[in-house]
């Protein structure tokens, strides 16, 4: 897992000079950076992270091992990179229903990122914290799209609402907020069609689902295998509809791991979960520090 990280970490960690003069340092940085590109780091979280460390580190005297030294150096610049981790969804969703309102969740993303394994996920993640859900399916132009989501709810045993194809998408959102103030039931999941980026008029019937059924939490669905295309899409997905955050799925199968690291710095919005396999439980919720141990190499997987 993210071995490409691991790698150019590792490389910078292992300098051996007490003071590091700019040839070397340069020298370092250089290599250091050809190898977070290879693992699918963006340009701007390269920069920032070259510049911060050539601040710290140029020419200056360090006490003890430099090793170390470069390592605790490295464990705050990864974590300034990612937005703070303050949001509690369970806390945040019980808030909500206390007030007697149903909370939304919009699945947003491109078609064959498994968004709508995401969403059953989600919803067996929520089901089992007690929650009573309701998906419904507002993709209604891709044949066998609602059908792969109604068997996902039914294998789950959740509550399935959903329209004809063809039917206006943010209609089928409204209306499942409504049956669900009915029936007093407390999450709604909502799944999408998946949607190019490029296509501009997809793009803006997405920002008409968000008008109209104004989620409580947007969650942008990427494949960390995609590398600089799940960078892209995440771009034009936050300008379009603003997202809340993200989840990142095949995480089990990403030897490069610069996904995370690089839609965490230029969003600005926090990783909720990552997808780590088939299973309906293969979902974890995403920390940060657990992320950096294993690119420095602290720690093999994510999943023990």
């Amino acid at each position: 897992m993210f071995t490409k990280l691991k790698g150019a970490f590792k490389s910078l960690i292992n300098l051996s000079q007490r003071t590091l003069d700019e040839r070397t340092l340069n020298e370092a940085l250089a290599k250091f950076e050809i190898e977070l590109m290879e693992g699918d780091v963006a340009l701007e979280v390269i920069e920032e992270l070259k510049k911060n460390l050539k601040a710290e580190f140029l020419g200056k005297k360090v006490e003890g091992k430099i090793e170390e030294k470069i390592r605790e150096g490295l464990v705050q610049k990864l974590k300034h990179i990612f937005p703070n981790e303050n949001f509690d969804l369970i806390k945040t969703i019980k808030e909500k229903v206390g007030k007697g309102e149903p909370y939304i969740i919009l699945f947003l993303g491109i078609n064959g990122t498994g968004k709508t394994t995401t969403l059953a996920k989600l919803a067996n993640f929520l089901k089992n914290q007690g929650f009573s859900i309701l998906i419904t399916c507002a993709d209604t132009y891709r044949a066998g799209a609602i059908e792969q989501l109604q068997e996902h709810a039914y294998k789950l045993g959740l509550k399935f609402l959903t329209q004809k194809y063809g039917a206006d998408p943010a209609a089928v959102g409204r209306d499942a907020l409504n049956h669900a103030r009915a029936q007093k039931i407390n999450v709604v999941l909502i799944d999408t069609a998946g949607r190019m980026q490029t296509n501009k008029n997809l793009m803006d019937e997405m920002s008409k689902i968000v008008r109209v059924v104004k989620p409580d939490l947007k969650i942008f669905v990427g494949d960390s295998l995609a590398g600089n295309d799940a960078i892209n899409q995440a771009r034009e997905f936050l300008e379009y509809t603003d997202f809340d955050g993200a989840i990142l799925t095949k995480v089990d199968a990403d030897v490069k791991g610069g996904a995370a690291l690089s839609i965490a710095y230029i969003t600005k919005k926090p990783i909720l979960f990552l997808g780590i396999g088939q299973r309906y439980e293969d979902l974890i919720p995403f920390s940060k520090d657990s992320f950096i141990d294993v690119i420095l190499g602290n720690r093999e997987s994510l999943l023990r």
